[in-house]
C-alpha cells in the first residue's frame, strides 16, 4: 500500500468513525445537529474516496468520471454545513443558506448534464507526478465556465457562516462565543484553504493532488469536538459514580484488565471480576492489603514494596511486574500500574490500579533468554571466531574465541570497533565487501589480516551469512573466521617450489633446444671434413691445382663460419646478447620447430598439424630468438590443452602472408581459451594463470618480436581454443647477399649455382 492510499484511507476511516456514533445519537434522540454532522463527516469521507480515485486514474475518461461523482458528496457537504450551523448556532440568515444550497444543487445538475463534469469542458490529458513516494494523476484540459457557479456556492456558504458566527458572538454567552470561534472560524478558514489550494493546483503553481477532504477534515474535527464536548458534559451530569465504574469495568473486562482500588485509611481493597480472577480471590472473599501482598511471590515482595514505598509519600504513579502465587500453586506474571491520590493532609488515602496477565510474554522472554544463553555457550566453545551484526551493519556479538584472539573486550569490539584490528592495507577492501554484501543481503567470503593479541597480523578467512526470521524478516549477519596463516604460508612455499621447478624445466628445455641446434653443427662439420679429405687426396696424387685447392679451403672456412654462427646464436640466447639478424625463410624455421617439439607432442598426445604456405617468404630475424618465441608459444599451447581430453588435443601451426607486406605465423590450439577480458594481461610481466608459471615467457616473446619490427597478439577462436599470431615484415632476398640456411650449407648452394660461395 502506498503512502497516498494509506493517508487517504486514514481520512476516510476517521470521518466514518466520527460519523457513525453521531448518526445513531441523531436518529435516537432526533437531534438535527448530530444528523447534519454525520452527513458532513460521511460527505468528507466520500470526497476523500473521490480524490483517491482521481489520483489513481489512468485515462481521461476515468478521471473525468471520478471528478463528476466527487461533486455529489460536495453538495451534501454544503447542505450539512448550512444545516449544522443553523441548528447548532440557532442564528444566520436562512435565505443565504438556502441560496448556497440551491447554487450547489444547480451545479450538481449541470455536472451530470454536461460531461465530463462541472470543472472541465474537456479533459485532454493526464498530468502525472510523484507524490509521497507514488505516482498520481491530475487532469489537464479546458476548464468549464460552469465551475464559477460552484465557486459562487462556496462564497454563499462562507457568507452564511460569517453572518451566523458574528450574530452568535454578539448575542451569546462566553460558551457561545467559544463555539462561534471554534466551529465558525474553522469552517471559514478551511473553506478558504480548500479554495486556495484548488486554485493553485488548477493554475499549476504547485504540484499537489486535490486536497478538499483534508481542510474539511479540520471542519469535521472542530464540529465533532464541540458535539463530543456536549455529549460528555451531559454524560457526566447524567451518570452516577457507580455507573462510571461499571462502564470502566466493562472496558477493562474487554481488554483483559483487572481493576482494583485500595482505600488506605480503611484498608479495604475493591477488585472487579477480572482482578479477582488474576489474583485468585473468590467472589465472597474480602481482600485487604495484607491478603493482597500475600498473593505476591515471596521473591518479588520486597521489590514491589520498594516501588510502592517510593510512590505513596509523594502521590506518584508507579509501574511494576511481579509474580503471584494462586491458591492451586500456579504462578502467574502480572504487570501493574498504580496511581496514588493524596488527601488534604498530604497523606495517601486512595490507590487506583490496573493489572494485566503477561505470563505468556514473560515465558517467551525467558525462552529467548535461555536460547541466547545456549547460543553463547555453544559459540564460546566453538573452535572458530564467531561474530554477529544487527540490521544497522553494527556488530553486536563476538564469541570468546574472537576476544581471546584479539585480546580485546566485548565493549571494544562492538559496533565498528573490530575494524581497528584489521590491517590498514586490507581495511578498505574488507569494508567494501561487507557493505555491498550487507546491502544485497548476500553471503560473502573474504580474507584479511587481523591483529592477534601479541601484535602479529594473521591471515583469517571470514565467511558471513545473512540471518532471516521465519517470516522472511532480515535480522542481520552471522559470521565465522578461521586463522589460515599457516595455509597461506604453505601456499607461498608451494608456489616458490613451483617457480623453482619451472626454472629447472626452462633450463632443461634450453638444454634440449641447445642439443637440437647443436645437431645442426654436424652439417658444416661434415662438409669441412669432406672438403679436407678431398684436399688430402689431391695432395696425395701430386697433381694439386691451386685454384681448386683454394675453392676447397674457402668451403672449409665457410663451413667453419656456419658452425660458429650456430654456436654463437645459442650462446647469445643464453646470455641475452644482441645478435645480428639475417634473412630467415619462415617455412624452414617451422620445420626446425617441429623437429624440436615432435617428441613432446607425442608424449602429451597432441595431434600436430602444419599449414605452410610455400610462398610465405622470408623475414629478417635472429634465427635462434625467433625459434625461441615459437617454441614458447607451442609449449604454452601444450600446457593449455592438458586440461581437456587427449583425443581433443590439436595444435595447428600455419604460415602465410597478408596484403600489407607482412608474414604471419600462427599457433592455434583446441584448449579452453583465455578467460574473458584478460587477453592483454597475459603479456604483462609476472602475470600467469599457471601455478608453475613465472609470467615472463610471453613478455619476453613480445619483446623479441617487437625488436624485429613485428607484433605478437592473442585471441580466442570462434570455435574454441586460443590463437597466437606473429606478424613480421616480409624481407626480399637481394642478389648481392649470400645467405647460408641451416639445411644444405655451402655444398648444396654450390650444387644449385655451380659456384661455391665466397668467404665472408
Amino acid at each position: 500500500m502506498s503512502w497516498v492510499t494509506f493517508i487517504w484511507a486514514v481520512v476516510i476511516g476517521a470521518c466514518a468513525t466520527m460519523a457513525l456514533p453521531h448518526l445513531l445519537i441523531g436518529i435516537k434522540r432526533k437531534t438535527w445537529e448530530n444528523l447534519f454532522f454525520a452527513i458532513a463527516a460521511l460527505s468528507v469521507a466520500s470526497i476523500a474516496c473521490g480524490e483517491l480515485a482521481i489520483m489513481h486514474s489512468r485515462t481521461a475518461e476515468e478521471i473525468g468520471r471520478a471528478i463528476q461523482w466527487t461533486h455529489l458528496p460536495v453538495f451534501f457537504l454544503v447542505l450539512a454545513i448550512v444545516g449544522f450551523v443553523r441548528f447548532y448556532f440557532g442564528t444566520g440568515r436562512l435565505w443565504l443558506g438556502i441560496a448556497a444550497c440551491v447554487a450547489r444543487l444547480v451545479s450538481l445538475v449541470i455536472n451530470f448534464a454536461f460531461p465530463p463534469n462541472l470543472s472541465f469542458r474537456e479533459i485532454t490529458s493526464l498530468r502525472q507526478f510523484s507524490f509521497l513516494g507514488g505516482t498520481i494523476a491530475l487532469p489537464e484540459g479546458v476548464v468549464s465556465p460552469w465551475t464559477h457557479l460552484g465557486e459562487l456556492s462556496s462564497l454563499l456558504v462562507l457568507a452564511f457562516v460569517v453572518d451566523a458566527s458574528l450574530t452568535l458572538w454578539r448575542r451569546g454567552t462566553s460558551e457561545d462565543r467559544r463555539r462561534a470561534v471554534v466551529v465558525g472560524g474553522s469552517i471559514m478558514l478551511y473553506i478558504l484553504v480548500a479554495a486556495g489550494l484548488s486554485a493553485l493546483v488548477h493554475a499549476k503553481v504547485i504540484d499537489l493532488p486535490y486536497l478538499v477532504s483534508f481542510p474539511f477534515l479540520g471542519v469535521i474535527a472542530a464540529m465533532g469536538y464541540e458535539l463530543s464536548r456536549d455529549v460528555l458534559r451531559a454524560a457526566q451530569l447524567a451518570r452516577e459514580l457507580g455507573e462510571e465504574e461499571r462502564r470502566l469495568d466493562l472496558a477493562a473486562q474487554a481488554g483483559g484488565l483487572g481493576m482494583w482500588r485500595w482505600d488506605v485509611a480503611n484498608d479495604q481493597v475493591w477488585m472487579n471480576e477480572k482482578g479477582r480472577s488474576l489474583f485468585g480471590f473468590a467472589p465472597q472473599d474480602e481482600p485487604n492489603a495484607e491478603r493482597f501482598r500475600s498473593r505476591i511471590h515471596s521473591e518479588d515482595r520486597e521489590a514491589v514494596r520498594a516501588v510502592a514505598a517510593k510512590a505513596l509519600p509523594v502521590g506518584a504513579d508507579y509501574e511494576t511486574e511481579y509474580r503471584v502465587v494462586l491458591p492451586d500453586g500456579a504462578i502467574r506474571w502480572l504487570h501493574s500500574r498504580g496511581r496514588v491520590e493524596l488527601g488534604a493532609d498530604g497523606k495517601p488515602y486512595r490507590v487506583h490500579g490496573v493489572s494485566s496477565d503477561v505470563t505468556e510474554r514473560k515465558l517467551s522472554e525467558q525462552a529467548l533468554l535461555e536460547s541466547e544463553m545456549r547460543f553463547r555457550t555453544v559459540a564460546d566453545a566453538a573452535p572458530v571466531m564467531i561474530w554477529m551484526s544487527g540490521t544497522n551493519k553494527l556488530c553486536n556479538f563476538f564469541n570468546k574465541g574472537w576476544l581471546d584472539f584479539t585480546g580485546r573486550t566485548m565493549e571494544q569490539e562492538l559496533g565498528n570497533g573490530w575494524a581497528k584490528g584489521v590491517h590498514t592495507d586490507d581495511l578498505e577492501h574488507c569494508l567494501e565487501i561487507y557493505g555491498s554484501s550487507f546491502d544485497a543481503r548476500q553471503p560473502f567470503t573474504m580474507e584479511y589480516r587481523l591483529r592477534r593479541n601479541d601484535g602479529e597480523y594473521r591471515w583469517v578467512l571470514d565467511i558471513g551469512t545473512p540471518r532471516f526470521s521465519d517470516n522472511g524478516e532480515f535480522l542481520g549477519y552471522i559470521g565465522s573466521c578461521i586463522d589460515l596463516t599457516e595455509r597461506k604460508q604453505a601456499e607461498l612455499d608451494h608456489q616458490l617450489q613451483n617457480m623453482e621447478l619451472a626454472r629447472v624445466g626452462r633450463v632443461s628445455l634450453m638444454g634440449e633446444l641447445a642439443a637440437s641446434l647443436a645437431h645442426e653443427v654436424n652439417n658444416p662439420l661434415g662438409a669441412m671434413v669432406t672438403n679436407a679429405n678431398a684436399g688430402q687426396r689431391l695432395i696425395a696424387r701430386g697433381n694439386v691445382e691451386i685454384e681448386e685447392l683454394n675453392d676447397l679451403l674457402a668451403d672449409i672456412v665457410a663451413d667453419g663460419h656456419r658452425a660458429r654462427e650456430v654456436i654463437e646464436g645459442i650462446r647469445n640466447m643464453v646470455r641475452k646478447k644482441k645478435t645480428t639478424q639475417s634473412l630467415v625463410p619462415v617455412n624452414e624455421i617451422i620445420r626446425d620447430l617441429l623437429r624440436i617439439v615432435k617428441a613432446d607432442a607425442v608424449t602429451r598426445k597432441v595431434a600436430l598439424t602444419t599449414e605452410i604456405d610455400s610462398k610465405a617468404g622470408s623475414v629478417m630475424a635472429d634465427r635462434v630468438q625467433l625459434l625461441q618465441v615459437l617454441l614458447n608459444l607451442t609449449l604454452n599451447a601444450f600446457e593449455a590443452m592438458s586440461v581437456i581430453r587427449s583425443d581433443a588435443r590439436r595444435l595447428v601451426i600455419r604460415t602465410d602472408r597478408n596484403g600489407e607486406g607482412e608474414v604471419l605465423l600462427r599457433v592455434r590450439d583446441s584448449g579452453p581459451g583465455f578467460p574473458g577480458g584478460i587477453v592483454e594481461q597475459f603479456f604483462e610481466p609476472f602475470f600467469s594463470t599457471k601455478a608453475e608459471g613465472t609470467g615472463m615467457g610471453l613478455t619476453i616473446a613480445r619483446s623479441i618480436i617487437e625488436a624485429h619490427g613485428g607484433t605478437l597478439s592473442g585471441e580466442n577462436c570462434d570455435d574454441g581454443g586460443a590463437c597466437f599470431t606473429v606478424r613480421l615484415p616480409e624481407a626480399k632476398e637481394e642478389k648481392s647477399k649470400t645467405v647460408y640456411p641451416v639445411h644444405g650449407g655451402p655444398v648444396a648452394l654450390k650444387e644449385i649455382t655451380g659456384k661455391a660461395p665466397t668467404v665472408p
